[in-house]
């Protein structure tokens, strides 16, 4: 959960830019083209940080899902073991 945390916050960026570039795609002006021309353009017109914009909670729901997940692995891994489907 730590890890999926970690790189749900380091890879906002991407995710601002794809989400961008999809947005856009009905627009009869297009603004953005590839993904390093979408970061440069919302960095240089909105500032380093607006590539930032969500990452509260992508991260809570990243790490949410990973506790989960991990719960619901260890638990299914000691029913398996417990029911002898794993000998």
């Amino acid at each position: 959960s730590v890890a999926g945390a970690i790189a749900g916050g380091l890879t906002t960026p991407l995710d601002v830019a794809k989400t961008r570039i999809m947005l856009e795609k009905h627009s009869d002006v297009k603004k953005y083209t590839g993904t390093v021309n979408t970061l440069r353009t919302i960095a240089s017109e909105e500032g380093a940080l607006a590539l930032y914009k969500g990452v509260e909670p992508r991260v809570m729901w990243i790490t949410i899902g990973g506790f989960i997940f991990f719960g619901a692995y260890e638990q299914a891994t000691a029913l398996l073991w417990r029911t002898k489907m794993w000998d």
